[in-house]
């Protein structure tokens, strides 16, 4: 049997080929995690230049689904498909999704020892410009540049020749991921709880470099449990994620909703 995927086909016109805008389009996903079903018949679509913002409970499945997105291996897809840029992203690895331009921004980002900070955004971004088939960056350029972007972070240049993550605050980790994103401009960003442990400061500086990406070909995919973030950040799509799935979508004044009456509503649907 063949089973034809109508969002992956490229539609001619008059000799003229146009491609779909869809950056990432999730159909029908099934994830399990020890045989206990985390995501249940997920659909999701995210076009080119568009801002989406999850937002649920605790356990609904927010995380599990941004960690299947960058290829972690603790998930057992049982069904679905997931595509980005008119490719099936199940076929890749976790690095080969990152140069394709998946970035995802963790809840806890991770330490590693003996690795600096400047070394390990260096060695990622001449991995994307070699898979990009582009030259490396000369080192003064690089230099130049990682500098203007941890300047408007508040991030001081020792710090990037510090371990990476060692010894951060959970701010100077989150600022870090930050500089992260802009260094590497990723096509598709997710952003998983960024916001947490952020003081006012540093949540606006953090808010104001994520909102300063925004353009016509780049997404982002915003996972929070506060609205303090989608002020900021003006999301074009705001879905309720229950039970592994997506129950209700609408637009900024549904995070408003939430935010005042919490998901009570949504415990039936």
């Amino acid at each position: 049997m063949i089973f034809l995927n109508i969002n992956n086909l490229n539609v001619s016109i008059e000799g003229k080929k146009i491609l779909n805008d869809f950056n990432l389009n999730i159909k029908n996903l099934f994830v399990s995690v020890d045989e206990k079903n985390i995501i249940n018949n997920l659909n999701l679509k995210i076009n080119k230049g568009e801002v989406h913002a999850i937002m649920g409970p605790n356990g609904s499945g927010k995380s599990t689904l941004s960690n299947v997105l960058a290829g972690k291996n603790d998930y057992n897809i049982t069904g679905g498909h997931i595509s980005f840029c008119e490719e099936n992203l199940l076929d890749f690895s976790p690095d080969e999704r990152a140069n394709k331009g998946i970035f995802l921004a963790f809840q806890y980002p991770v330490e590693i020892p003996g690795v600096t900070n400047i070394n390990f955004i260096k060695t990622a971004m001449e991995s994307n410009r070699e898979f990009q088939g582009l030259d490396p960056l000369k080192p003064g350029d690089f230099l130049k540049l990682i500098k203007e972007k941890a300047q408007l972070l508040g991030i001081p240049e020792d710090r990037l020749k510090r371990q990476l993550n060692v010894g951060f605050s959970g701010g100077e980790k989150k600022r870090n991921e930050a500089l992260q994103l802009m260094m590497l401009n990723p096509s598709l960003a997710i952003l998983d709880e960024t916001d947490s442990g952020l003081d006012v400061d540093a949540f606006k500086v953090v808010a104001d470099a994520i909102n300063s990406r925004r353009n016509k070909n780049n997404s982002m995919l915003i996972i929070t449990h506060y609205q303090r973030l989608l002020e900021r950040i003006k999301p074009d799509i705001v879905h309720v994620f229950f039970n592994g799935s997506i129950i209700e979508s609408g637009g900024p004044e549904l995070a408003t909703e939430i935010e005042k009456n919490g998901y009570e509503r949504f415990n039936n649907a």
